[in-house]
């Protein structure tokens, strides 16, 4: 049998969110197993993941985590 990579892709919006906080919250977001893709631009984030592995409520929580309000677009 064939294993199929799942992927989705989210855009989630960061209140307050400049270049030098879209480059950590990228980082941290990739260091999640499942996250394959984070580019953070102008108050959002697009990010590919792998929804076997993680829910876009896990996305966001790792976000908030990092002492940011985020929501999906």
């Amino acid at each position: 049998m064939t294993q199929t990579t799942n992927k989705a892709r989210v855009l989630i919006g960061v209140r307050g969110m400049d270049k030098e906080a879209g480059e950590r919250i990228s980082k941290v977001l990739l260091g999640m197993p499942g996250v394959t893709q984070a580019q953070p631009d102008q108050g959002q984030i697009a990010v590919q993941y792998d929804p076997t592995a993680l829910t876009v409520m896990d996305l966001l929580r790792t976000i908030r985590k990092q002492g940011f309000l985020a929501g999906m677009l």
